[in-house]
This record gives structure tokens, sequence and C-alpha cells, in this order.
């Protein structure tokens, strides 16, 4: 992933475990206030002085800004409010008054508040660094922002809607409002300017989704073998983890279709860093089983069998 550096990012894990204590309500809060102050970071130290944009609600602000010159901030809280009002419709009134607290916030931060400019010309460092890292936060910041329960950006809204009225995916809708933004951006700014400003959105989208998805990323392992029981046992007392047990059947081959037998088909989380050790230590028990592992976005309870992972 460009622009994150995993083990950095687990510096932050204490924070995170004490954020899990305080009331949801606090957490929200918290989660806002700093992803709108981070997000600010990005716009006002990277991207405006360079003229980059992003896609969405952001983009067409920082566009209309390069275009016409009108405060960028005026810019963000205007073109937003229409979103945040059909917000109060598509989820609720308590998102929509949260996400205009923080669209007005962000607001604030890039008209008033004195953020360093020590990358505000392109001219002394690499475009590449400031695309990346102006996306990077601007990401973080709106990654944060949306853990607290409400957004920065209103396309998803916008995305909601349309979404009701016509056979698309948010998705596709997303990347179809998105491309009409970069294609006007290399029209108007030029097409170095719009490639650059792509790879901003980029960094900024997979960044909302580390951030979102949490900075612990666990995986679900699934395992169907005849030798279930060995392999219950290896897991919870070698491993230490905890497993759910499913009642199924195996066999339905083409060469035997009338062939099965019950068998107990094995589920349990682990963190990545653990994916190879439990694979190995499966196939020394029964060569022949089948393993299949899926991304856990977020996990909790579990009764602590669930162990967090330490930095590498």
């Amino acid at each position: 992933m460009i622009g994150l550096n995993p083990t950095a990012c687990h510096k932050f894990l204490p924070l995170m475990k004490i954020l899990r204590h305080l009331p949801g309500y606090v957490q929200d809060i918290i989660y806002s206030a700093t992803g709108t102050l981070v997000a600010g970071f990005g716009l006002k130290s990277f991207l405006v002085p360079n003229g980059f944009i992003d896609g969405g609600v952001t983009g067409i602000s920082l566009l209309l800004h390069e275009l016409y010159h009108v405060p960028v901030a005026l810019l963000i809280v205007l073109i937003n409010i229409p979103f945040i009002i059909a917000g109060a419709y598509q989820v609720n009134r308590r998102f929509a008054l949260r996400t205009l607290a923080c669209v007005i916030g962000l607001g604030f931060c890039i008209a008033f508040l004195p953020y360093p400019h020590m990358f505000a010309e392109a001219a002394k460092y690499d475009r590449v660094i400031i695309a990346i890292f102006g996306g990077f936060f601007l990401g973080m910041g709106v990654g944060l922002a949306m853990r607290g329960g409400c957004s920065i950006d209103g396309i998803e809204v916008l995305a909601l809607y349309t979404l009701k009225r016509s056979s698309f995916t948010i998705s596709e809708i997303i990347l179809g409002l998105n491309v009409i933004i970069f294609l006007i951006a290399a029209l108007k700014l030029g097409l170095e300017t719009s490639l650059y400003s792509m790879l901003t959105y980029y960094v900024a989208s997979r960044t909302i989704d580390y951030v979102i998805e949490g900075l612990e990323e666990y995986t679900g392992v699934t395992i169907i073998s005849g030798k279930s029981e060995i392999i219950k046992e290896e897991l919870v007392l070698k491993m230490g983890r905890g497993i759910t047990v499913y009642k199924g059947e195996r066999g339905y081959m083409k060469d035997n279709f009338k062939h099965h037998v019950a068998t107990d088909i094995v589920f349990t989380v682990i963190t990545r860093l653990e994916v190879r050790r439990l694979k190995n230590l499966v196939h020394s028990i029964d060569p022949n089983a089948f393993v299949f592992t899926n991304t856990i976005k977020e996990v909790a309870g579990g009764g602590g069998v669930i162990k967090h992972r330490k930095g590498h």
C-alpha cells in the first residue's frame, strides 16, 4: 500500500485501545475532531498550495478553487450542504448534524488554523511525495471522521441517492463521478496535474479503507478435513486459538458423487502473521485438508480468545 507503514501505525495501538474504553459519544467526538484537523492539514499544507485535487465533493471544491479562485474553505462548506440535507433523509438527522459540524470545522481549519507550510511549494520537493502524503493525510482525516459517525465528503450520500434510481452499484457511481472530475481537471489544469491528482485520490481512498477497517487486520480461516479432531486440539492447545465448529459433509466428488461423510468444519480467527504457521500446522496433520481464508475487517469480544498482535 502506497504511503503506509504498518510498523509505524502500530505505535498508535495503545491509543486505540484507550479509546475503546471511553463512552461511545466521547469516542465519536475524538475521532471526528481529529479527522477534521488531519484532513485540514492534508489539504492546506499539501494539496491546495500545489493545485492538486481529490475525488468526490472535496475534489469538486478544489477544482473550482483552481478554476475560479474562490476560497476552498467556503466551497467545501457550500457544496457539501445539499448532500448533508440529502443525508438527513437517506441516513438520519443525527448523521447529517454530525457531518455538518465536521464540514464547518474543516472549513474553519483551512481558513484560520496556521498549518505548517513546509510542503507548500512542490518545486522544493518531489511532486510524487506531495501527492502521496497529501492523499495520505486527507484519507486519514476522512477515515477518522467516518469512524466518528460522520462524513467530510458528501459523495457517498449522492451515491446512495443515485443507487435507488439506477442499476449501478455505489462503487460504480462514485467511480463515474470521479472520472468526470479528473477528465475536467485534465482539460483545464493539464494532464500532469490530473495524473498526480489521481495518485492523490488512490492513496487517500486506500488510507480511508485502512483506517476504517482498523489497524489490526485479522483473517478468518475455514478448515475442512477428515482429521478435524486432531486439528481442533492443535489449534486450541498449541496455538491458543478459539474455534467454532460447523457440522457438515465432505465428499461429493465428480468421480464418486454418492460418497460423502459427516465432518466437522472448523473456523477460527487469527492475525495475518499467523496464517502461514496455521497452514503449515494443518497440512502437517492432513496434507489433503481444504483450507481457505477471508479478510476480517474488525473483531470484538470473543472472551479474550483474540490476541492482539504486536508490532513487527
